[in-house]
């Protein structure tokens, strides 16, 4: 049975993962999502930010918080948590969970390309990123996890990660550059490739290089097989994707652009988030018939008012103004409303949420935002 509501949606699930493109208001969702979830379904519930643009903290109105689970509010029903990816960090935990031996371990995290490696090769943080999801679930101490990911096309790399760091660690360029640190002996097709390298770069150099890649090899299995186990989550049942856009033609192609890349992966679909959204009201037709009475006769409204209203052509100057500017934004809505009619996706939930008078900075602040959004029905 398909969820009619977010709230339906999130109480049948484990893992919801929040994605859009930047400025749409994703992470304030994702908040918002976990806020509620604690409060109205209840048990213990981590929102993780896995953007490094770490706002996450400032929408639930903390100063700061790191990779270690942090208790943002108890509720009566449960518990709201939350976390941000630190990449070196997990990395940290990462070798020291997979690396075979006790050796390896430490030659791993004493190797001197390691701080830096880790923080840019193969889109690090982005597999990182999905070893501490994985880890988090895998601890059962979770009943639900809210993902908030890099905007839009950053989060397909988030989703592509650990195939890629597999795909990485077995490929046949770096078996090819480590042969010759693997054995002594180098043939000759390749030793004028390693006597330049070496007086470029320094043979120290390219051998830090092949100690760390040949360490990294030794733990090959334990990447492959986790990554496996990643895919394995995300289109798990229990897991739902949350596409949050506004109604503006580049977020609207954004999220049509990743609802495809869902259903390309045959990953779940929840609900569309579309946030911004100018009331209903302004597609009133009668409302819009009153407006252009402001604009065409002021005067016969004006006279009907107080003298306290002002002076009569002070008064008739406000009242078209008012009317033209919701004419105006009558334009806006009605090409929003047919945006949305357009967006040709099929999730289980559409939940629209308004402008905010004011910025999200604290509990009180998602609440809002989560009422707004917690009960929509599907139209």
């Amino acid at each position: 049975m398909n969820a009619t509501t977010l709230e339906q949606l999130v109480a049948a699930k484990e893992i919801v993962v929040t994605c859009g493109s930047g400025g749409v208001g994703k992470t304030t969702t994702a908040a918002a999502l976990g806020t509620m979830a604690a409060e109205a379904i209840g048990g213990r519930v981590l929102v993780l930010t896995v953007d490094p643009a770490r706002r996450l903290a400032n929408a639930m109105g903390l100063e700061a918080f790191g990779n270690a689970e942090t208790l943002v509010e108890k509720t009566p029903r449960g518990e709201l948590w939350a976390a941000m990816l630190d990449t070196k960090a997990s990395w940290d935990d990462l070798v020291r969970r997979h690396a075979p031996d006790t050796r390896t371990r430490d030659a791993i995290l004493a190797n001197p390309l390691y701080k830096n490696i880790t923080g840019k090769f193969v889109q690090s943080h982005d597999y990182i990123a999905m070893e501490r999801l994985y880890e988090l679930h895998a601890s059962g101490s979770w009943d639900l996890i809210v993902v908030d990911t890099p905007p839009t096309r950053n989060a397909l790399d988030f989703l592509e990660a650990p195939e890629r760091m597999a795909d990485f660690f077995s490929s046949r360029l770096l078996r090819w550059l480590l042969v010759p640190y693997r054995s002594r002996l180098v043939n000759a097709a390749s030793r004028p490739f390693y006597q330049v390298a070496d007086r470029i770069l320094g043979s120290a150099f390219l051998q830090d290089i092949a100690d760390f890649f040949i360490l990294f090899q030794s733990m090959y299995s334990g990447f492959v097989a986790r990554a496996r186990s990643v895919e394995r989550v995300l289109g798990d049942r229990r897991t739902t994707f949350v596409v949050v856009s506004t109604l503006e033609p580049a977020p609207v192609r954004e999220a049509e652009f990743f609802v495809k890349a869902l259903t390309e992966r045959r990953l779940h679909l929840g609900a569309l988030v579309l946030n911004k959204v100018l009331p209903a009201s302004l597609l009133d037709s009668r409302a819009a018939v009153a407006a252009r009475r402001l604009c065409e006769a002021p005067g016969a409204v004006a006279k009907a008012l107080p003298a306290e209203a002002g002076p009569p052509a002070i008064v008739e100057h406000v009242l078209q103004e008012v009317g033209q500017s919701f004419l105006n934004f009558s334009v806006v809505a009605a090409r929003e409303a047919a945006t949305r009619a357009e967006l040709g996706v099929a999730p289980e939930v559409v939940a629209t949420v308004p402008y905010q008078d004011e910025d999200i900075v604290d509990l009180d602040g998602l609440r809002r935002l989560g009422a707004a959004l917690w009960h929509e029905r599907r139209p």
